[in-house]
């Protein structure tokens, strides 16, 4: 039976328990959350809207905040009850630096770990995508890969350019070795004049996205969590 102290929390959280209330609050503010009544123990991450990096974007945007993430992949990985980790994308892309730490944290993860694109995987969300150890696109969702870009004040000086420069290979060399694409399909998408009205780039759907190597496979939640169930059952098995 509860006490009083219990039915005054109770209504104070809005009909939750109090686990229950911490897990909504956990799902509102990071876009985390972890299901103990499955299967698997598994989590799920979400990367949504632009990835938010050293400098701090107005209120109104959506974000994902990058000292958000950080700290849990961390947990995630330390964690013996966590089976495996399934990361929801749909992001406009972002921060490159703060969009790369992630993708880097997440590839050098031993937990099994499965991503799956859900409306766009932009810009430094295409390195996000591929992260993880088997990837997956709904056939509606986009991608856009383009070279790298910086506004605001820019030095107009060689070294501007080298730093662009070396920049865009640490992305490239990033995604082709998390994933099937080659070198230079990867950098025909990115310079192609022909798809973007106002910059260079190409813009591929989930069929194109797996046609070319950048996507494992076509599927939806169904499937990336199947798949994410199969490698926690069969560790080591090689696809």
């Amino acid at each position: 039976m509860q006490n009083h102290d219990d039915n005054e929390n109770y209504e104070e959280n809005g009909g939750f328990s109090t686990d229950e209330s911490e897990k909504m609050d956990t799902i509102r503010e990071y876009g985390q959350v972890a299901i103990p009544n499955a299967k698997h123990l598994i989590h799920c991450l979400n990367i949504i809207g632009q990835v938010e990096g050293h400098y701090i974007l107005p209120p109104q945007n959506k974000t994902t905040k990058y000292e958000h993430i950080i700290p849990a992949l961390v947990a995630i990985e330390q964690d013996l009850s966590i089976e495996g980790l399934v990361i929801i994308l749909n992001t406009v892309g972002g921060d490159v630096e703060a969009g790369l730490a992630i993708a880097e944290l997440i590839a050098s993860m031993k937990t099994p770990t499965v991503s799956l694109v859900v409306g766009g995987g932009h810009s430094i969300g295409v390195p996000l995508a591929v992260c993880a150890k088997r990837s997956f696109i709904v056939p509606s969702a986009t991608m856009t890969i383009h070279p790298v870009r910086m506004n605001g004040l820019v030095l107009g000086i060689p070294q501007t350019l080298s730093y662009f420069d070396k920049m865009q290979d640490r992305i490239i060399r990033f995604v082709i070795s998390n994933s099937h694409i080659s070198e230079e399909k990867l950098r025909e998408f990115m310079m192609s004049t022909g798809e973007l009205m106002m910059d260079v780039g190409s813009v591929l759907d989930g069929e194109q996205a797996v046609e070319c190597g950048l996507i494992d496979q076509l599927g939806g939640l169904s499937d990336a969590v199947e798949c994410l169930y199969d490698m926690i059952e069969n560790p080591g098995r090689e696809d």
